[in-house]
């Protein structure tokens, strides 16, 4: 939890604004998922190896742009709980190690042409 997403509240066009950028990111994030979805049912094994590619590139980027913001929030008491942004880290990277050891499974069983 963000403890100025209850500060917002108190300026209404503040919390507006915010509730709307939430709700874009929950929006792009149901897109994403619903073509990784698609891709992963219809596409060719040359698409699918560049599609896990592309998704652990991408889920890679919260290391260099996204952690180090919400690990000084984290150090200033920003958030709730405390030591999130280690958890948020490792869970993170879990997930791309997941995908890597997937797409390494899928390369040995399924190499490219």
């Amino acid at each position: 939890v963000f403890n100025a997403l209850e500060q917002s509240k108190e300026q209404p066009e503040v919390y507006a604004l915010i509730k709307y950028l939430i709700n874009w990111v929950a929006g792009t994030k149901i897109i994403f998922i619903g073509l990784l979805i698609v891709i992963m049912f219809t596409a060719d094994n040359t698409t699918l190896v560049y599609a896990t590619v592309a998704l652990i590139l991408s889920i890679s980027t919260f290391y260099w742009r996204l952690f180090p913001i919400i690990k000084q929030m984290d150090k200033n008491n920003e958030i709730s709980p405390s030591g999130y942004s280690k958890t948020l880290a490792i869970t993170i990277a879990v997930f791309v190690i997941a995908f890597v050891s997937g797409l390494l499974i899928h390369l040995n069983q399924n190499p490219l042409n």
